[in-house]
């Protein structure tokens, strides 16, 4: 029976395990998916999670839920041997072990991409998972009560009100106006602080933001943030960030507790520098149009498949960058629907079929009630825009059950509120436990009983 290895279970990993179990009959093959996390996160809505509109849980897909069929393994692939078909699979804490396969996929996927920006890695925060959302979420939520009980003229409550969003892509916008609206919201709640108080800026190199969509969309969303109290600053770049204050490229310079960091992505380097198959120039893994690895010279590298963010796959429709599929969910997920098909006619002794997927466009929310919406030369704006994803990214949340949950969330919110709780110490829940359990216990000196307090026969005697 041939064994197929999956590495990684994100967007890519999780759908292809998905399917392969629709489509390979008991006993045909051996499924076995390593990753280190037990769950998929829906990328999408991370902005909202970081915005207190829906449940963290709900915006994560268990594997062992959903997938019946595929052995888990929750560990990290470190290493790739193809030559031998043999990877290294290391366990937290465990030591590291191998396992030999006949068919590799590799969608591990892709991590923020930095830059050596002194203070940048010890100050700022992703948006890339749902332990960051939740972070960011936190992060803001207790600053403003950090910053409700300072006297407006202590500094440190300009820089608790001060929040920086760098890179203008649809994840720095989402999560920049999702943070804003989240602001504007807890403003009801806490009457010490105004709305002049609060700052939000956003920081992108390039002229425009939101390359996906339309220049003349661009601009409307623009014109949004700016009637919302939300500066963007354009042709930008951030040269500093020690101990929290961003410094830019036009001399400004902004103090804050919360540096959000989205410009920009990388397929996982631990994956593809850790093995032997084949890249391109940006780090990707090599693939053609059937999503199988190939070589420098187009040769196909047999029993090895990619998709998703960590591959360079052909854009057959001709509107990708520079050929290829851009790094998004869309593409993601059809990925890895058509290799789990193509997977299955290869050990059948079938042709596999190349992918196509023409973009179906771009949706953005913009904080509660706001969006916008890009297909082609059709344009929504506003609160039609955000009907439209709410509705997109709710049915393409991965399995009825987290649909439904997403969903009923979303029907709660409209009635009783976001839920505005942060629970920023559950990244330090020891902290009380060490704070009283440490302390040693006060010794008691023994001290002879005061004459008064001897009973009058003791005495006596």
């Amino acid at each position: 029976m041939p064994k197929i290895l999956i590495v990684g279970g994100g967007y890519a990993g999780f759908y292809t395990a998905w399917k392969l179990e629709k489509h390979l009959r008991r006993g045909e093959a051996e499924v076995v998916m390593v990753d280190p996390l037990p769950y998929m996160t829906y990328l999408p809505f991370l902005p909202e999670v970081a915005a207190g509109s829906i449940e963290p849980r709900h915006a994560v897909v268990s594997h062992r839920r959903h997938l019946k069929r595929t052995k888990l393994v929750t560990a990290k692939v470190t290493g790739i041997d193809h030559a031998n078909k043999t990877a290294t699979i290391t366990p937290e804490g465990g030591e590291p072990w191998e396992y030999h396969y006949d068919q590799i996929v590799v969608t591990a996927g892709s991590v923020s991409r930095t830059f050596p920006i002194p203070g940048i890695a010890d100050n700022a925060i992703g948006m890339k998972s749902i332990e960051e959302a939740v972070a960011v979420r936190d992060t803001l939520i207790g600053n403003f009560e950090k910053a409700a009980a300072l006297s407006k003229d202590n500094p440190l409550r300009k820089r608790l009100l001060t929040t920086v969003v760098v890179g203008g892509g649809f994840a720095g916008i989402e999560t920049f106006a999702e943070l804003r609206s989240l602001a504007n919201s807890l403003l009801e709640k806490f009457p010490e602080i105004t709305f002049d108080e609060t700052h939000f800026h956003l920081i992108e190199a390039m002229g425009r933001i939101m390359p996906e969509v339309s220049l003349e969309t661009s601009e409307w969303v623009l014109k949004d943030l700016a009637k919302r109290g939300a500066h963007v600053h354009l042709d930008t770049q951030v040269t500093s960030a020690v101990d929290g204050r961003v410094e830019v490229s036009t001399g400004e310079a902004y103090e804050t507790d919360l540096i959000i960091w989205t410009a920009g992505v990388m397929a996982n380097p631990i994956v593809v520098n850790g093995g032997d198959l084949p890249k391109e120039a940006r780090g990707r893994i090599s693939a053609q149009a059937d999503l199988r690895v190939v070589d420098a010279d187009g040769n196909v590298v047999e029993g090895a498949w990619t998709a998703g963010d960590v591959a360079a796959v052909p854009d057959l429709t001709g509107g990708g960058v520079g050929g290829m599929c851009v790094p998004n969910a869309q593409h993601a997920v059809r990925q890895a629907k058509r290799l789990a098909k193509n997977l299955v006619a290869v050990i059948r002794g079938e042709a596999p079929v190349d992918y196509v997927h023409k973009n179906l466009g771009a949706v953005a929310g913009l904080g509660l009630y706001n969006g916008a919406f890009q297909s082609g030369k059709i344009a929504l704006k506003g609160f039609v825009a955000w009907v439209a994803h709410r509705g997109y990214h709710g049915l393409a949340m991965p399995s009825w059950e987290r649909k439904w949950r997403v969903i009923w969330g979303w029907v709660l919110n409209f009635f009783l509120g976001r839920d505005t709780v942060q629970l920023g110490t559950t990244q330090t829940p020891r902290v009380f436990f060490e704070t009283y359990a440490s302390r040693p216990k006060p010794k008691v000196e023994e001290q002879p009983a005061p004459a008064a307090a001897v009973p009058a026969a003791v005495a006596a005697k």
